[in-house]
């Protein structure tokens, strides 16, 4: 039975058959600011020119995971949430330290869409309790996506924003303070549909990686805050 993530998944036109090529070149974090709160880490996938990333997700083939580094953890402020559809970038004034929360994305850095018009993120079937706690984000059965037609989506300079993340303990080398797998699914500048399963952060995916999005199901959807 189709699941209600696929089902969400295909109605925006995620769903589709696989490009022979994908434009897909790795997950790699840069480092933003490091402060007494920790370092701060942007995730991005790298990609050829005029593709983009539709959906990151985890399944039954390739669970999700984004974990800080042994004994570390990951800031989290009150005043934000678990996406960038929660960054308000207008009270930065009012709370500097809002700026270096954590959250995942596709584009857009801030509620705002910056530096894009919109920020239209959805997700679905993520617990995000363990990462509220600042703990790692796991997940085999859920997503965050936009639609083909979000302009979010498509690479800048090369690159794609998948999400920032504080270490708090971090010591400013990404391999210690941030690791783990990610599913992806994009199109490339012909408009053919790439997959990647289990690209690892801050490294190259494995030969044989790319395939069809494989189906998930839906356990529940939790919105923070």
């Amino acid at each position: 039975m189709i699941s209600k993530i696929a089902m969400t998944l295909a109605g925006c036109g995620v769903l589709a058959g696989t490009a022979f090529a994908s434009p897909f070149q790795g997950v790699f974090t840069d480092m933003v600011n490091y402060s007494d709160l920790g370092a701060t880490y942007r995730l991005y996938a790298y990609l050829d020119a005029g593709a983009r990333v539709d959906a990151v997700y985890g399944n039954a083939t390739g669970e999700l995971s984004i974990t800080p580094g042994f004994d570390k953890s990951f800031y989290q402020n009150a005043a934000g949430g678990n996406t960038s559809q929660a960054i308000n970038s207008a009270f930065f004034v009012f709370v500097p330290e809002l700026e270096w929360d954590s959250y995942v994305s596709i584009g857009a850095l801030y509620q705002n869409g910056d530096p894009f018009g919109s920020n239209n993120l959805n997700d679905i079937g993520i617990d995000w309790t363990s990462f509220e706690a600042g703990l790692g984000l796991q997940t085999d059965n859920g997503s965050w996506f936009v639609t083909p037609e979000d302009p979010q989506g498509e690479e800048v300079n090369g690159r794609v924003f998948l999400g920032q993340f504080t270490v708090v303990g971090g010591t400013g080398e990404s391999t210690d303070d941030i690791s783990g797998q990610l599913n992806l699914q994009g199109k490339d500048a012909d408009g053919n549909t790439w997959t990647m399963i289990g690209a690892p952060i801050n490294g190259f995916p494995a030969p044989g990686a790319i395939g069809l999005l494989a189906i998930v199901g839906l356990v529940g959807s939790s919105r923070r805050r």
